[in-house]
């Protein structure tokens, strides 16, 4: 597998071993006191320490923040925050998936603005405008999933009620993604799988979104194509290279989609999180087919365009529901929510949660606290 360089609109490094290649990159745009954020699970393996050697090896003077698990909040930020300012960083190297890519994007925003980080919250009425200079960040993700390596956006939880909380600016966006598969290899088949659901699910509900935006339509349908080719190969054979190469590509190609918008199994995935502080790829993976077999109504024609472009052979909203449904059982993805542990005495808590989620605004068949209640329903 070869490498490759090109920007959309990002400078992406994509390839095996491209991670080697940060330390000279920082180094070209003259800085010298990197912060590497990332989790904690990522901070005991051998690529942290990889990574950190680089950086010293090229003379730079690097700290390592790694105060970020789960789905991030924002107690989780500030120290970070604070470990910047502490440091004296000039810069700053997300290493993780989207929790501590979003996590690195959130301190980075604070470490140069005033206030609380949910005074920068999108759409808040009264919001503050995120009108400053944003310091020099690359991300190398981990995981092929979220995407948050090449998104404009950071969403890390209230603490209290759990809710996410959206921080969207194109200035958020990373001057320089390392997009390394050979970071994906050793990662368990479970999240694997659920990562590259979360990826799947961008692609799909980008291309099913309502909104106009023909150049995500052709971004999302092209990540589906690979996300649909390489993620039962990467649970199965995890070692195999070129198709961790396409899940990560399928990831990056769902999070730029996904500027179109998203739907309702998204608004979904965030009540399970909430809720139950549930895995965000995994809640999108559990809930996938049930969410979207309510927009065949509205969407047959994409469906099918769907169904064609990973070669069903009649292909329809049905037969792509069905996939999904096979997919799930090849990967390992809960078949309800019973079996994912949710209770179901949580499921009006869910419901009204995703009802009060913007995602479900793009789909493209108008939803109700009762639609996500049936749909809830039919999945546990």
């Amino acid at each position: 597998m070869s490498t490759y360089r090109f920007s959309f609109p990002t400078a992406i490094h994509f390839g095996p071993g491209v991670r080697a290649q940060v330390a000279a990159h920082l180094e070209s745009e003259g800085l010298s006191r990197p912060l590497l954020v990332t989790d904690r699970g990522i901070a005991a393996l051998s690529m942290h320490e990889e990574l950190m050697d680089q950086l010293a090896a090229a003379g730079l003077k690097a700290a390592s923040f790694s105060g970020i698990w789960g789905n991030p909040v924002k107690s989780q930020v500030m120290p970070g925050v604070r470990a910047f300012k502490e440091h004296q960083a000039d810069c700053i190297v997300g290493l993780g998936g989207g929790a501590a890519l979003d996590a690195a994007k959130a301190i980075a925003l604070m470490a140069t603005h005033p206030g609380d980080l949910f005074d920068y919250e999108d759409e808040k009425p009264g919001a503050r405008p995120i009108d400053g200079a944003i310091p020099y960040w690359v991300a190398l993700p981990t995981t092929s999933g979220t995407g948050s390596e090449v998104g404009r956006s950071s969403v890390i939880s209230d603490d209290e009620t759990r809710l996410k909380k959206i921080i969207f600016s194109p200035k958020l966006l990373a001057r320089a993604v390392f997009a390394d598969p050979e970071l994906t290899l050793d990662l368990p088949a479970k999240v694997t799988a659920a990562t590259g659901m979360d990826a799947l699910t961008h692609c799909v509900e980008s291309y099913l979104a309502k909104n106009y935006h023909p150049i995500c339509d052709g971004i999302a349908l092209e990540g589906v194509r690979l996300a649909a080719e390489s993620l039962v190969t990467c649970v199965r054979k995890p070692k195999d290279i070129q198709a961790r190469g396409s899940l990560m590509m399928a990831s990056m190609m769902g999070a730029i989609a996904f500027q179109k918008g998203l739907g309702l199994t998204h608004s979904c995935a965030h009540a399970l999180s909430t809720v139950a502080d549930f895995h965000h790829g995994l809640a999108n993976g559990v809930m996938i087919d049930y969410a979207l077999k309510y927009n065949i109504p509205a969407a047959e024609d994409r469906f099918r365009n769907m169904g064609m472009t990973i070669g069903l052979k009649n292909p329809s909203g049905e037969s792509f529901i069905r996939w999904l449904e096979t997919l799930k059982s090849e990967t390992g993805i809960p078949q309800t929510l019973s079996e994912a542990g949710i209770k179901k005495d949580q499921i009006d808590r869910l419901a009204q949660v995703a009802i009060g989620d913007s995602c479900h605004l793009n789909n493209p068949r108008p939803c109700t606290e009762e639609t996500f209640r049936g749909i809830f329903l039919e999945a546990y």
